[in-house]
């Protein structure tokens, strides 16, 4: 898969989950009205937190992914980690805040639910929708799994790429919190006391609480300056080891300077014998296997070592 073709399958990603997320917080506001439910309200609050986080993302993978210019030699790839927080920030603020602050407020006046069956429909029809969505992203992960040879948990924790991990985090987040809605609504129903669809709404807060600070807290480590995964930097040392007149790999660095794109800087130990020509030549061989088996390696910069005239 070409750094193009994971951008393109990232974008789609982020659109699906957008539309799903559009339909899903419409039905819940309609559902929330019409039944006072705090659950459901939070749930629909969860969704247009969601929305945004979307677009957003979509803005961070768009402005990202330009390319390279003389005022920006390394590219813009940084810039997409700044939206992406932005839209951790920005579910931390609207969409956990309304769950619980109104979750609260539901308990303190044990405002009575009025229709259940409308609020268990819209959960069942939101749960759907949502399962689709997640499931792109499942199979987007396996795939980068697959070709790093790595479990799919690996990719959602070291990924780079942090439109795959914020959608994949919102999608579970918001079948977890459908499961807590409808518990709400049905120990509501059953008991008759509305205290336990304030708690869900709480407790739907509680969680984006949780996945917002996951994504602000992988954001801001991105922004700071991470090296590459070490399935990446295996494969690098593995290239350039097999280099010729390559004795050993003294040092390797490596940055993530965005989603798909790297950085290596690599300290060669060449053979005595070699020549200052030979080493260009091979410094252009590493250039060009480095990028063919990763599109994403942009930037190979080698300093040799224990090279003669």
């Amino acid at each position: 898969m070409t750094e193009s073709d994971g951008q393109s399958q990232s974008v789609r990603t982020v659109i699906v989950a957008g539309f799903v997320n559009v339909a899903v917080a419409a039905a819940k506001v309609v559902a929330g009205l019409l039944s006072g439910s705090a659950a459901v309200l939070a749930e629909a609050a969860h969704s247009f937190a969601d929305t945004t986080t979307e677009v957003l993302l979509f803005v961070a993978l768009r402005r990202g992914g330009r390319r390279a210019d003389p005022g920006r030699p390394f590219g813009y790839g940084r810039e997409s980690y700044i939206w992406a927080l932005l839209a951790a920030v920005f579910t931390f603020v609207s969409g956990a805040g309304f769950s619980i602050t109104h979750g609260v407020h539901v308990i303190a006046s044990a405002k009575e639910t009025g229709n259940y069956f409308v609020s268990y429909a819209v959960l069942v029809v939101s749960f759907a929708l949502e399962s689709v969505s997640l499931l792109r992203t499942v199979r987007q992960v396996r795939h980068r799994a697959k070709r790093w040879g790595i479990s799919p948990a690996r990719v959602l924790r070291r990924t780079p790429n942090t439109a795959i991990k914020a959608v994949f985090l919102e999608d579970s987040a918001a079948l977890i919190g459908l499961g807590m809605a409808g518990a709400g609504l049905g120990l509501a129903q059953l008991t008759g006391d509305p205290v336990w669809d304030g708690i869900a709404s709480v407790a739907i807060g509680v969680l984006l609480l949780v996945v917002a600070t996951i994504l602000a807290r992988n954001n801001l480590a991105l922004l700071v300056g991470r090296s590459a995964r070490e399935p990446v930097q295996d494969e690098i040392r593995r290239e350039l080891s097999a280099l010729p007149y390559v004795r050993g790999i003294v040092e390797l660095l490596t940055l993530q300077l965005g989603p798909d794109d790297i950085l290596v800087v690599a300290k060669i130990d060449f053979a005595d014998h070699v020549r200052a020509a030979d080493i260009e030549d091979v410094a252009d061989e590493a250039r060009r296997r480095l990028t063919a088996r990763n599109p994403a390696i942009r930037f190979v910069f080698l300093n040799p070592t224990g090279a003669g005239s």
